[in-house]
């Protein structure tokens, strides 16, 4: 299906009203996991025209996002990443985790950004930074979309590191995200030290429940987060 490129709009947009002039593109991915951390990237890029065929890295097969990001990765100005751990995730929340993952993003950038766009409609990031969030950010801006190709590949790299030793859940095929086969392997082994243990399909192992952590964050709040509610996929 045929798709419009990202632009700049947005980064001119902020630049003409705020007077910002290092803007960084931030998109997480893993968010929707059941195993693995929540990873961040934030990507400045400038005015520059893009790479051809930059887009959202969902709408890419992975032998191109895997190609466009090894690109990518000379082409942006700057860029750099930051995660979130399963344990982090447990304690914190999702929320949390994820803004903790894009702060450590941002501030392992060689120069601090005076805006960022945010994926989304959600601002996570909140005070100190000024925050654009844009929904599908991810296909209509170029920095945000940069990020999105970076993370996703990056991430994926990392769960087929982590999958070696757990071979049963092929990480490297679902990067940790529900699938039939990792449900199997849930089952039949129970959750490996990757794995998210406050989540909601612990319920749907009895003989594994006892391990899930119960969420006692001090916000009392369930966090909003896709796909983590059980088997029905």
């Amino acid at each position: 299906m045929p798709y419009e490129p990202p632009t700049h709009t947005v980064e001119r947009s902020l630049r003409a009203t705020t007077g910002a002039k290092v803007i960084a593109g931030v998109d997480e991915v893993g968010r929707g996991a059941w195993a693995g951390p929540v990873t961040v990237c934030a990507a400045v890029t400038g005015l520059r025209r893009p790479p051809q065929g930059l887009t959202d890295s969902k709408l890419l097969t992975v032998k191109r996002r895997t190609e466009l990001a090894l690109e990518l990765r000379k082409w942006v100005t700057s860029y750099a990443l930051g995660h979130s751990s399963p344990e982090e995730i447990d304690d914190l929340g999702m929320t949390a985790a994820l803004r903790l993952a894009a702060v450590r993003a941002l501030d392992a950038l060689p120069v601090r950004p005076d805006a960022v766009i945010l994926d989304g409609k959600h601002d996570y990031l909140g005070t100190p930074w000024m925050v654009r969030t844009v929904i599908k950010g991810d296909r209509s801006c170029v920095a945000v979309a940069a990020a999105s190709v970076i993370a996703k590949v990056q991430r994926d790299k990392m769960m087929a590191e982590l999958g070696i030793d757990h071979a049963h859940f092929r990480f490297a095929d679902n990067a940790g995200y529900p699938s039939p086969v990792h449900k199997a392997a849930l089952e039949e082994w129970g959750p490996t030290p990757y794995h998210r243990l406050s989540w909601a399909y612990l319920d749907a192992l009895p003989q594994w429940r006892h391990l899930k952590k119960a969420r006692n964050w001090a916000d009392g709040r369930v966090p909003e987060i896709e796909g983590q509610l059980g088997f029905d996929f």
